[in-house]
């Protein structure tokens, strides 16, 4: 709260402060603190640009420490959270077709975070593939939190509204895919 309302210590600035912040983002986003979050305050301390690659590296970073730790505790540790028939469809959906796989999952909204990561720890997937489809792959959805961010300020101004309009109507067009699917699984 306190770098949001006076911003870095002078000594610090720029792209020393970006780098800063990308790698306590990494941090937090292993924590379970949440991306939207941090992704706004990646645009409130340093506008739209230098906050978007401090989000994205960020990002990158957590994922791949989440990755790390989950293959370090070993499948065997994390396997029993996969019980699931929908999880071990997702176990070989990433472990088949790793990067396009973990693309559409970070492109599409609602998927935790966290939970990707963990499923992909324990797939056969590679490290590779997996950080740069979540490079890109959360790359849409990033930007519109960190442009909200920057813009936060002037909540009537075009780009704040197209910002809330890119994290809104994705998250609702999620919502419904997900409804209808539960939907149709309930009646089967």
């Amino acid at each position: 709260q306190r770098l949001l309302a006076h911003g870095w210590p002078p000594q610090l600035g720029g792209a020393a402060a970006a780098l800063v912040f990308a790698v306590a983002y990494g941090l937090c986003t292993v924590a379970f603190v949440p991306r939207p979050l941090l992704n706004l305050a990646a645009g409130a301390l340093f506008g739209s640009q230098l906050g978007l690659g401090a989000a994205v590296g960020g990002t990158v970073l957590g994922a791949g420490l989440a990755f790390g730790l989950g293959r370090v505790l070993g499948q065997d540790a994390l396997r029993p959270l996969l019980r699931g028939r929908v999880l071990t469809a997702v176990d070989g959906q990433l472990s088949r077709h790793g990067f396009r796989s973990m693309l559409a999952v970070r492109l599409f909204p609602g998927v935790p975070f966290s939970a990707a990561n963990y499923c992909a720890a324990v797939s056969r997937m590679g490290w590779l593939p997996f950080l740069l489809a979540t490079a890109l792959g959360s790359v849409p959805n990033t930007a519109a939190y960190v442009v909200a961010g920057a813009r936060a300020s002037a909540p009537t101004s075009p780009a704040f509204l197209i910002a809330m309009a890119c994290i809104a109507v994705p998250a609702l067009a999620g919502a419904v895919v997900a409804w209808r699917k539960r939907h149709h699984l309930r009646g089967r």
